[in-house]
């Protein structure tokens, strides 16, 4: 069968190209074109647009590219009907990705299917109607959204998290010593403290020299800056000081042999904590206190970071908008080091998280899911 996915960021590259080998595994005649990255060019397939061309964040930016992002909406339209695959896969990236779908649904007979949903959650719950109306089916990872569908009569497939059979196959096999892995680089032993400072430039030109005034009052521990997929060392320089390393294309390997993280939210909290490493959420806003203020009016959930929202409670500490500063990473940083008031505490919770998301298997059950689901699609179509 021929499958047409749409992703439009690093983690959505990473989790489809999952999808993509488990389909295959179902599916060995399976075709794949898609909107997409690196990873999902791995696993094979035609990448018609790469995410980088798609991922323009905040009101200005989108501004800034409106044409940009019009002109490959309506490639992106025009290149599914062409193509006519048996099913479109959605993953995130709701804001490019619903009005797709509304335009599949009106104008095609091919099912739309949803993997990884938007966070209406959060915010923007209207889009629900959206959803209800276009998305033929969709494919959870987080289990709370059960509930939070239910409540619109939307039934939602549970799937299970890749996050979790991501960090589980790097570590099968994975043996390094941490006295290897900082010979490898060339680095002293001091333990090190891994900077997670986000996967686009403004959340990195925000959050890290934060985070590097934090780690100035830490002399006893190594800083390592992870850096993301498709951001060039020198932009990194801009923020880092002397004393800082960065790696690329490594970040697992960072997390397990860090003692503490600093992470902006997002995955990346969530695979932290996968590792079992605690951490200290931080994501900086301008305008802090009036982003904060609103955040209290426009948020529909009381965390920010994947950590807190699934466990239900606070494990992690998020200093989001007005609550980041160096000052105030400093303080939480010494609170999750060795020694630290809240390090146990939290990676007992750790545990707990870990048990909620289950065990791996997430893109084999969502691959499995989605051609019983294209199935029963066919059967209704067509009595």
């Amino acid at each position: 069968m021929k499958y047409y996915l749409i992703v439009g960021e690093a983690s959505g590259d990473l989790h489809a190209s999952n999808l993509m080998r488990a389909l295959r595994r179902e599916d060995p005649e399976a075709e794949f074109r898609f909107f997409g990255g690196d990873l999902m060019t791995e696993a094979g397939g035609v990448c018609v647009r790469h995410y980088k061309s798609l991922a323009y964040m905040g009101f200005v930016p989108v501004l800034l590219h409106l044409r940009t992002i019009l002109r490959n909406m309506d490639y992106c339209k025009n290149d599914i009907e062409a193509w006519n695959p048996d099913v479109l896969i959605l993953v995130d990236y709701p804001g490019f990705n619903l009005k797709i779908a509304r335009y599949i649904k009106l104008h095609t007979q091919i099912p739309v299917f949803y993997y990884i949903s938007p966070k209406i959650w959060a915010w923007k719950e209207y889009r629900i109607k959206n959803i209800k109306h276009d998305v033929d089916a969709m494919f959870s990872i987080l289990p709370f959204e059960v509930e939070f569908y239910q409540k619109y009569n939307y039934p939602i497939h549970y799937v299970g998290n890749p996050c979790v059979d991501a960090v589980a196959a790097f570590r099968e096999g994975f043996s390094e010593s941490f006295d290897e892995y900082v010979s490898a680089h060339q680095w002293g032993k001091k333990p090190i403290v891994a900077l997670l400072a986000g996967s686009r430039k403004q959340e990195i030109k925000d959050n890290l020299k934060l985070m590097i005034q934090a780690a100035q009052n830490f002399p006893d521990y190594q800083f390592v800056v992870a850096g993301a997929p498709g951001i060039e060392p020198e932009f990194y320089r801009q923020y880092i000081d002397a004393d800082t390393e960065i790696v690329f294309g490594e970040t697992y390997r960072l997390l397990s042999h860090a003692t503490a993280a600093l992470v902006t939210s997002g995955t990346a909290t969530l695979e932290t904590a996968l590792f079992r490493v605690p951490q200290v959420v931080c994501y900086y806003t301008a305008a802090g206190k009036l982003v904060s203020f609103l955040r209290r009016l426009v948020l529909k959930v009381p965390f920010v970071s994947l950590v807190n929202l699934i466990a239900g409670k606070e494990v992690v500490t998020e200093l989001v908008a007005g609550d980041m500063s160096a000052s105030a990473v400093k303080r939480e940083l010494a609170l999750i080091l060795p020694g630290g008031k809240k390090r146990e505490q939290m990676l007992e919770d750790y545990g707990n998280l870990i048990q909620i998301l289950g065990e791996a298997g997430a893109s084999e059950r969502a691959a499995c899911q989605m051609l019983q689901a294209l199935e029963a699609y066919r059967k209704k179509l067509y009595t």
